[in-house]
C-alpha cells in the first residue's frame, strides 16, 4: 500500500487540530479568528483592522466580524487614530490578556500532546516553516 501523501497528511491534521483547538477556547467565548487577532495584537497593539485581518490571515471583511465579537466581551477596545479619524487601533483590555493567557494554557497542552511522539519539535517546526515559505511566495501579489 501506499504512503499517504502529505499534502493529505498535513489537511487531516489542520482539521483535527481546527476542532481541538476550537474546543478548547469556547469556553472563553472566542473562535479561532479572535484567539488569532488576540495573539497577534499580544505582540502588537494599536493595529487597524488591515493591519491585523494581514497578520491573522483574514479578509479585512471577516476582521470586521471578528473585532466586533472581540470589543463585545470585553476583550479588546478601539479608538480612532489622532489625525487620521478613519484609522481605528484596537488594543487589547486586560480581560482580553488574561482570556488569551487561559487560552495559549490550553493551547500548550494540546501542543504537547500532539508532540509526545516526537523526538525534535525544533526541527519540525523548521521544517513547516520552510514549507510555508515555499508555497507563499505564489500567493503573493504580482506588481
Amino acid at each position: 500500500m501506499p504512503e499517504p501523501r502529505l499534502s493529505y497528511l498535513i489537511g487531516r491534521l489542520e482539521r483535527v487540530l481546527r476542532r481541538r483547538l476550537t474546543a478548547a477556547i469556547e469556553p472563553d467565548g472566542l473562535t479561532l479568528p479572535a484567539y488569532t487577532a488576540l495573539s497577534v495584537l499580544s505582540v502588537q497593539d494599536g493595529l487597524s483592522n488591515a493591519q491585523l485581518a494581514r497578520r491573522s490571515l483574514v479578509t479585512p471583511q471577516s476582521m470586521s466580524e471578528v473585532l466586533g465579537l472581540l470589543v463585545e466581551l470585553g476583550y479588546v477596545r478601539r479608538r480612532a487614530e489622532p489625525g487620521h479619524g478613519r484609522v481605528i487601533r484596537t488594543e487589547l483590555t486586560a480581560s482580553g490578556r488574561r482570556a488569551l493567557e487561559r487560552c495559549d494554557r490550553a493551547v500548550d497542552a494540546i501542543e504537547r500532546e500532539m508532540l509526545a511522539d516526537t523526538d525534535d519539535a525544533a526541527e519540525l517546526r523548521e521544517a513547516l516553516i520552510g514549507c510555508s515559505r515555499a508555497l507563499e511566495h505564489e500567493l503573493a501579489p504580482r506588481t
